[in-house]
């Protein structure tokens, strides 16, 4: 199928945890086994992972790099990793080690000839991270705000070869508050760049919707707390994908 579920783990302190909004205050722990958790999301069917550093995300340094390899080695399926990620020899450390795609945030922003150099290198295992607050791009683990807008940065993504984006609603994100399918829609739309979604997902309904507008450009969502706190039961929802496609 071309549009895909990504369970997501986060990490912090060594444990899977979801924030809510990004605040790190606001953190609900789910298991202290993150491989454990990756695994069971392989064996519940998921197509790819979604892993994210966020003490990386918050310090700007690679803070679980051996948990992260562990996950990459685990595997059979592709994990896209983010959090943290600043510098080149970085990028090119996580490649080396398992990753199929590397999430890059605040440098997209603040270094985007690192992006272009990467892509140059990479090409489709590069992927940028767009979080935004009220349209705004937020930066270090949504501590800081910069000046730019959601569209404005995806449409330099694009220009600097970049095939698709990661799209968070910050405000939403943790809240299971939903999916804001419209401005994911229309950032997908006006960018013209392949968009993930995510922040906010609470059920099937987010989901149709979202396959709904997939001519958009919409090519999935990352799944999150819905998940954990079986709001969501994940095999259910890929036969319910399943039969979207099927008519």
């Amino acid at each position: 199928m071309d549009f895909e579920l990504i369970p997501a783990i986060d990490l912090k302190g060594g444990k899977c945890v979801r924030l809510q909004e990004g605040d790190a205050a606001r953190s609900t722990e789910y298991s202290d086994d993150p491989a454990a958790t990756a695994l069971f999301w392989q064996e519940q069917g998921a197509t790819r992972l979604h892993l994210v550093d966020l003490d990386g995300a918050f310090s700007g340094e690679a803070r679980h790099f051996e948990a992260v390899r562990a996950i990459f080695r685990a595997l059979k399926i592709p994990v896209q990793f983010g959090g943290g990620v600043r510098t080149l020899d970085h990028i090119e450390r996580l490649l080396d080690s398992g990753a199929d795609r590397v999430i890059l945030g605040t440098i997209a922003v603040e270094h985007p000839e690192i992006v272009e150099e990467a892509v140059r290198r990479h090409g489709e295992a590069i992927v940028a991270g767009v979080d935004a607050r009220n349209g705004v791009v937020a930066l270090r683990g949504w501590v800081d705000l910069s000046s730019l807008s959601a569209l404005d940065v995806a449409r330099r993504m694009k220009s600097l070869g970049v095939r698709r984006i990661i799209y968070t609603d910050v405000s939403r994100d943790g809240m299971l508050s939903g999916i804001n399918v419209r401005d994911t829609a229309h950032l997908a739309r006006e960018a013209g760049i392949g968009v993930i979604a995510s922040g906010g997902a609470a059920g099937m309904d987010d989901i149709r919707a979202l396959w709904q507008s997939r001519e958009c450009g919409i090519e999935g969502v990352i799944l999150g707390r819905a998940l954990y706190e079986k709001r969501l039961d994940f095999r259910e929802a890929l036969q319910s994908l399943r039969r979207f496609h099927a008519g």
